[in-house]
C-alpha cells in the first residue's frame, strides 16, 4: 500500500487549533452535529471525534490486517477521508455506521490488493478479544491440557476457513463478534437490509461450523 501523505501530528496536539466548543460541550452533542461544526472550520470538533473513535477504528483494522503499523496507517487513512468529507457530509445516518462504512471499504480494499501476499496464518479471527478475552462461538468449548493439540489445529482450520469466506460475510463477522454491532448496524455499513445481514451472518457462521463439524 502506497505510503500515506499523513501529518503525524493528525492524532496528536489538535488542541491547539481555534475552538467554537470547549471539550466538555462535545461529549453533550451529537456525533452528526460535531461533524456539521466541522464544515464551519472547527477543528477541535475534528480533534474530538478522532479522540472518540481512534481506538476502536484501530482495532477494527488490526483485526482486518493483523498488523499494527498498517492498521495505524489504515486508521489514519479513516480519519482523513472523514476530514476530506467535511463539506459534503451528510447526516442521514448514524455518524459511527458511516465512518465504519469508511473503513469496512478502506479494510477491502487492502484485502484485494494484498491479495497475494496472504496466506491463512494471517487470519487471526479465533484469537481472543484483546477487550473481552472472549472468542468466536463457531465452536464453542474449554480446552483442557489434554485438548491443547486439538485447539491447535483447530485454530489453523478457523483461520484457512475464515479467509475462504467472502469479502462481505468476513466484515460482518468481524462487525458482529469483535465491534459488538448489532444487525441493523452492519447492514447500514454494508447497505443492506437488517434482513439479508441476518441471512449473510447466518451463512458465514454455518459455513464455518460446517468446516469445522469436526472440531465442534
Amino acid at each position: 500500500m502506497a505510503t500515506l501523505a499523513i501529518n503525524p501530528r493528525l492524532f496528536e496536539n489538535l488542541q491547539t487549533a481555534e475552538t467554537h466548543h470547549a471539550a466538555g460541550e462535545f461529549g453533550q452533542m451529537d456525533d452528526a452535529a460535531i461533524m456539521l461544526e466541522l464544515r464551519t472550520g472547527n477543528m477541535a470538533g475534528f480533534d474530538f471525534l478522532i479522540q472518540k473513535y481512534r481506538k476502536p477504528i484501530i482495532h477494527f483494522m488490526y483485526r482486518m490486517v493483523h498488523n499494527q503499523a498498517v492498521a495505524e496507517e489504515l486508521a489514519q487513512e479513516v480519519f482523513l477521508r472523514v476530514y476530506r468529507s467535511r463539506e459534503t457530509y451528510r447526516a442521514e445516518a448514524r455518524f459511527s455506521t458511516w465512518l465504519y462504512r469508511i473503513a469496512t471499504n478502506l479494510g477491502v480494499n487492502h484485502a484485494r490488493d494484498t491479495r497475494h501476499e496472504r496466506t491463512a496464518s494471517t487470519v487471526y479471527l479465533d484469537e481472543a478479544d484483546s477487550e473481552t478475552g472472549t472468542t468466536p462461538d463457531v465452536a464453542d468449548s474449554t480446552p483442557d491440557v489434554e485438548a491443547k493439540l486439538l485447539r491447535q489445529e483447530r485454530l489453523n482450520a478457523i483461520r484457512e476457513h475464515v479467509l475462504a469466506l467472502p469479502e462481505r460475510q468476513r466484515m460482518a463477522v468481524l462487525m458482529h463478534k469483535y465491534e459488538g454491532m448489532d444487525y441493523k448496524q452492519i447492514g447500514d455499513v454494508l447497505k443492506l437490509s437488517e434482513s439479508a445481514t441476518k441471512s449473510l451472518l447466518f451463512r458465514a457462521y454455518q459455513t464455518l461450523r460446517e468446516k469445522l463439524k469436526d472440531f465442534i
